[in-house]
């Protein structure tokens, strides 16, 4: 059965165009879901909104949008003028530019869809386009109101069609300063490098999605299975892990070369160099002063 597209219209280049359709590549629908029961009568709940002063229930009719612009304060916005501020979609998916594959910050990635020509007439000229980017390297940024919203998408040829990805606005990315503004300079050289190396190099594959485990989801399909069966699942014991604390130690065991003891050349205190000279212990400083 041939999925249902989320979207329909037109892909704009220049002056091409062809009908094309946007479909859903990820979804949680496999995953295994739950309802909310009254534990008393196995009945299941509906969620109601609820006035958090008077405890009163809210009919859908009297729910409006507000604004908090202070403590207790809102601006109450009315469906119509929601409505009106909504954009108008045209249908179009129109290209701004082209920019090369490795220009794109996967960070503003945001969900995936196939993008595929709506109908076999539509297939040349999709078809042409594609190729054309993938030939040249380039990923396209195109723009469409898309689930009431103008959004960018990037689009970049896949297999027999094109994977799109809409585009987080940049006021929604963190600053990357944030996260990395404590990581502090220095060169990582000598064996403490090569040895990294060496572990990466015995661990090099391929990029397989059939081998991503989701434990979690599997924990509960066999705890609801289990429940159904009338069995009972004993909770996995935690296996325990010893502490390492000499990181040039945990390095060799991770390379089987324990017991190899460094040489002076590829010493830890060389392997890390800082922007700033280390400073000499206190009691040394000190006992060569009094010499």
């Amino acid at each position: 059965m041939a999925p249902r597209a989320q979207w329909k219209g037109f892909l704009k280049v220049a002056e091409l165009t062809c009908p094309v359709a946007l479909y859903t590549a990820a979804s949680t629908s496999e995953r295994v879901a739950f309802h909310t029961l009254n534990q008393t009568t196995g009945h299941r709940l509906r969620r109601e909104f609820v006035d958090q002063d008077t405890g009163d229930v809210v009919d859908r009719e009297n729910q409006v949008k507000g604004f908090e612009v202070g403590k207790d304060e809102y601006i109450i916005l009315e469906p119509e003028e929601i409505a009106a501020a909504t954009p108008v979609s045209d249908k179009t998916l129109s290209v701004l530019r082209f920019v090369p594959c490795d220009d794109i910050n996967d960070v503003y990635l945001d969900k995936p869809y196939y993008l595929a020509p709506d109908g076999r007439i539509a297939a040349v000229a999709f078809g042409v386009i594609r190729e054309a980017m993938r030939t040249q390297k380039v990923a396209a940024l195109a723009q469409a109101v898309l689930f009431r919203r103008m959004r960018t998408v990037l689009l970049r040829p896949f297999e027999g069609g094109i994977v799109g990805n809409t585009l987080h606005f940049n006021y929604e990315i963190r600053s990357v300063q944030e996260a990395f503004n404590d990581v502090p300079e220095m060169k990582i050289e000598g064996e403490m490098l090569d040895l990294a190396k060496h572990i990466i190099s015995t661990k090099v594959g391929s990029f397989d999605p059939k081998n991503f485990d989701d434990r979690y989801e599997a924990a509960l399909a066999e705890l609801v299975k289990a429940k159904m069966e009338g069995r009972t699942i004993q909770a996995p014991k935690l296996a325990k892990r010893d502490k390492v604390v000499d990181l040039m130690e945990a390095l060799r065991q991770s390379a089987g070369v324990t017991g190899k003891p460094a040489s002076a050349k590829t010493s830890p205190k060389k392997a890390v160099r800082a922007g700033t000279a280390p400073k000499r212990p206190a009691a040394r400083a000190q006992s060569r002063k009094a010499s």
